[in-house]
């Protein structure tokens, strides 16, 4: 892979929009933009971990935090008072959310999460429960399927969408070598997901068949598929010491060409 950008205090959550790549910076409070040259602004600051971003059929950009979602200017959407994990937004303006089940950074013991989704009058419903650890989520092009990556199972676990937010019939979509963190969908219907402790990200068909793989020097936390034609891969990676021990800015932004290009959501 090839360096974009660098000097990240720890990059999240990567999403390709309007015609620039979005990174959330979790350790800087920031979400940046880049542009094709890999310059950055700072577009909102956030305060608090975790973060992530999606934006409403609308236009308008809702994030998660710790005090639940919020637009982007720091607005209350809806899900208050829980702590959320990522989120991806369907057609319909269903906003997918998850949460972990402990306290990750404070070394609780381990339990189950759940995956819930956020309707536009901001009323929050549980649709998933016994979810080990759930990180990215992506849906399919056709929004008819949700991914969630279980990094506790070394799982990416299906879902059939409703229009309504439903999740029903969970299956397995792959099983996994590394422990997944974020996850993106291709147009051939493959998923990439990056794993902290394997440093690479790593491309896999239904049914777990390795496609592609692709190594960094440190660990890699999320990647998303965008570009003029969708088929850079960027990834972000940072050096990883466990919850106590992200060292400075050592995150990065790498790229690599990919096979297929960018579909579904995020």
């Amino acid at each position: 892979m090839e360096i974009f950008a660098s000097g990240l205090s720890m990059g999240e959550s990567p999403r390709w929009h309007a015609g620039r790549l979005w990174v959330c910076d979790w350790m800087a409070g920031e979400v940046l933009s880049f542009d094709a040259a890999g310059e950055r602004r700072v577009e909102l600051t956030m305060a608090g971990l975790p973060f992530s971003i999606d934006w409403l059929p609308d236009g308008r950009a809702v994030l998660t935090s710790p005090a639940g979602v919020v637009l982007g200017d720091g607005t209350p959407y809806g899900g208050t008072g829980r702590g959320w994990n990522e989120i991806v937004v369907d057609a319909h303006g269903n906003t997918f959310v998850n949460e972990i089940g402990f306290d990750f950074m404070g070394g609780e013991e381990p339990r189950a999460g759940t995956v819930q989704v956020i309707g536009p009058d901001g009323s929050a419903r549980q649709v998933a429960d016994d979810v080990w650890f759930p990180n990215g989520m992506a849906l399919t092009n056709d929004g008819a399927t949700l991914v969630v990556a279980e990094s506790y199972r070394n799982r990416l676990s299906a879902y059939d969408a409703g229009a309504d937010g439903s999740l029903t019939n969970r299956r397995t979509f792959a099983e996994l070598e590394f422990a997944p963190d974020g996850i993106c969908v291709d147009a051939d219907g493959a998923v990439w997901y990056a794993t902290v402790p394997g440093s690479c990200c790593i491309r896999v068909a239904e049914g777990g068949a390795v496609l592609d793989r692709v190594d960094a020097d440190r660990g890699c936390f999320a990647c998303m598929l965008g570009g003029d034609d969708g088929r850079t891969l960027y990834v972000v990676a940072q050096e990883w010491g466990g919850a106590e021990g992200v060292g400075g800015r050592t995150g990065q932004v790498l790229t690599h060409r990919a096979a297929a290009p960018h579909a579904g959501r995020p």
